[in-house]
């Protein structure tokens, strides 16, 4: 019989598996944005063309949403774990790739290779932590810690990524991936339990080259929509192509006798509803990173250090959102969360669209809190909510497609963003117009919340 002493152990390591999954997750949302300041100098060193260096920038994002339902797929059919570790695996081999790049077009093609890992690797980290904290609580807490990631990750990218150019040079801005691969991998595999396969389950191929192709159109096209204006025929041609193959994937899905994402699920409002609102609180917490970045650094003459440590309140409080969320979910359900979240948001956006012109820093710290907060504080209760309506062998297509609108929403955020800055009369015009739609985006979850999140008495008990 154990003795006494010894009986706390397993408590101790249970967070291992989170840890491990978070390493994984984090890196994936860092390398989103920590190019961004590093990119006028690779193009410099490595005598990159314009297009050259979008593609240094986007081709990693649209490898990645483009593929984030197959890597889904893959899971549910290999094992989770087995797919994750794979992913962990080609995405740190593909960022030593990066960094020993000779020339533009290696890394632009190391860098499709590493948005194959990040596809692989998302959609497997909620199916794990699902595995691994199946009491309702223990689960909610790990999947607010997980989101937390995002908000961390994607507004810490600037500020690491300009400390690291500054002091050792661009090509760091991918060797520090490689120590967190590693330690990924280790905990993986010592603290994550095998996952169960499905080999039986046959992979839908026609629907998977329509969902990619789809979502890699739509994503490529609201990039461009930002750079070429939202008329411009490549991009309305993306558009459309877009819509063709999901109309395709929508047929495929209804035909085939084993579906990559059976549209019965879709039916389900938690699952539906839950992505729909990752889809506009993404929208709004990206759009107002990307137009709060290019303010401070081409209007208020910050450096991309500065620029960092000015998003830092939006960053302080995910963590302790998450965290604070994680905790009373269990008293409150996630109905509530999810829509006090998305209503303090919107606060933050619409407090900074009411600043006026050209406020001054000090008053746009509390709208940056509000909205950091207010989005990590509903990301708990949405993930839960989608993870919940999925049966057990299709956790990895759910986590796909609940982060594959997220990252559609970012894209869209971003490139509405872009577009507003570009076509207003002045910049602060623009800026306070696409935080005023941001805000509008956070109150329409808010509504969806209402009646597609679960109240505390829909929740399954814990035993």
């Amino acid at each position: 019989m154990p003795s006494p002493e010894a009986a706390p152990e397993p408590e101790r390591e249970s967070w291992a598996p989170l840890l491990a999954v978070c390493a994984g997750y984090f890196m994936v949302i860092l390398d989103v944005t920590i190019i961004n300041v590093a990119v006028p100098v690779i193009g410099r060193e490595l005598s990159a063309s314009l297009t050259g260096i979008q593609w240094i920038t986007d081709g990693y994002t649209l490898v990645f949403a483009g593929f984030l339902l197959t890597g889904g797929a893959l899971g549910d059919r290999l094992g989770n774990r087995r797919v994750f570790c794979s992913g962990v695996a080609v995405f740190t081999v593909s960022s030593a790739a990066c960094a020993l790049a000779p020339s533009a077009p290696f890394l632009v093609a190391a860098r499709l290779v590493e948005g194959l890992g990040a596809a692989l690797i998302v959609p497997g980290s909620l199916a794990l932590l699902q595995q691994a904290y199946p009491a309702p609580t223990a689960r909610s807490r790990a999947f607010g810690l997980w989101g937390s990631m995002a908000g961390i990750a994607a507004s810490a990218g600037p500020l690491l990524g300009g400390l690291l150019v500054t002091v050792v040079g661009w090509r760091w801005v991918f060797l520090i991936n490689l120590p967190v691969g590693a330690a990924c991998l280790v905990l993986t595999l010592r603290h994550v339990a095998r996952s169960p396969r499905r080999a039986a389950r046959a992979l839908d191929w026609p629907a998977q080259c329509a969902v990619v192709a789809a979502v890699a159109l739509l994503t490529a096209a609201l990039n461009e929509a930002g750079r070429r204006g939202w008329s411009d025929p490549a991009v309305l041609a993306a558009v459309g192509l877009a819509v063709l193959a999901g109309a395709a994937f929508a047929v495929r899905e209804r035909l085939a006798r084993s579906p990559a994402l059976p549209l019965n699920l879709l039916r389900s409002r938690a699952m539906s509803g839950g992505a729909v609102i990752g889809l506009l609180f993404n929208f709004g917490f990206y759009g107002m990173v990307f137009t709060a970045s290019l303010e401070f650094q081409h209007q208020r003459g910050f450096s991309a250090l500065g620029t960092g440590l000015a998003l830092f309140p939006a960053v302080a409080m995910t963590m302790f959102a998450s965290a604070l969320s994680g905790r009373l979910t269990r008293r409150t359900g996630d109905r509530p969360l999810v829509i006090s979240g998305m209503l303090l948001a919107a606060l933050g956006l619409a407090g900074w669209a009411a600043a006026g012109a050209d406020p001054d820093y000090p008053l746009l710290v509390a709208p940056m809190m509000a909205a950091g907060f207010g989005t990590s504080f509903a990301l708990t209760g949405s993930t839960a909510t989608v993870m919940g309506a999925a049966p057990q062998a299709y956790s990895g297509a759910a986590s796909a497609l609940f982060n594959t609108t997220r990252q559609i929403g970012s894209a869209t955020g971003v490139a509405l963003g872009g577009s507003l800055l570009a076509m207003a009369t002045d910049y602060s015009t623009g800026l306070r117009t696409s935080m005023v739609i941001g805000a509008f985006a956070y109150l329409a979850a808010a509504a969806i919340a209402w009646s597609c999140v679960p109240t505390q008495s829909q929740k399954p008990r814990e035993t």
